[in-house]
C-alpha cells in the first residue's frame, strides 16, 4: 500500500511541475511553428508604443516574434539604417530587434524615449524566461 502512494505523489508532484513549466517545456521540446507564449502589451502603460505595433500590424507586419536575441544588434542596425534620429524621440522598431522578423523592413515611429525604453525594459523581463527560438504572438490591449 504504501509503494501505491508513493508511486501515487510522485506521479502527481510530475504532472505538477509539467504544468507549472509547460511553456519551458513545449518551447524547448515543441514545434517551433506553433505559438508558445502571447504577450499582451498593455496599452494604458505604453500608449505609444502599443500604438507603433498596431499600426505596423495594420501595415502588414508580424504579430508573431520568434526571439533571437543574438540577433538583435544587428538586426537594430538594419532596422534603422537611413532613419534620421529626432531630438527627445527613440525610434522604435517593429518587429522588434529581438525577433527574427526584426531588422531590414522593420516599421519605425518616433515616440517619447520613457515609453519605448519603458517597454522594451518590460518586454525583455516578460520573455527573459523564454529561449531563443521561442514564438512569440504580441498583442495589444
Amino acid at each position: 500500500m504504501n509503494k501505491k502512494l508513493a508511486v501515487i505523489v510522485l506521479m502527481l508532484l510530475l504532472v505538477t511541475i509539467v504544468y507549472m513549466f509547460k511553456d519551458q517545456f513545449i518551447a524547448v521540446m515543441g514545434n517551433q511553428d506553433e505559438t508558445v507564449y502571447t504577450l499582451v502589451v498593455p496599452t494604458d502603460r505604453f500608449p505609444e508604443t502599443a500604438a507603433h505595433i498596431k499600426t505596423a500590424e495594420e501595415h502588414g507586419k508580424t504579430s508573431v516574434c520568434t526571439i533571437d536575441r543574438k540577433g538583435a544588434e544587428g538586426n537594430r542596425k538594419e532596422s534603422l539604417k537611413g532613419v534620421p534620429t529626432k531630438p527627445n524621440k527613440d525610434r522604435d522598431e517593429f518587429p522588434m530587434a529581438m525577433c527574427a522578423e526584426g531588422g531590414k523592413g522593420a516599421d519605425i515611429a518616433y515616440i517619447t524615449p520613457s515609453d519605448n525604453r519603458g517597454a522594451g525594459s518590460w518586454i525583455g523581463n516578460q520573455l527573459d524566461r523564454y529561449p531563443d527560438g521561442t514564438r512569440v504572438l504580441v498583442v495589444v490591449k
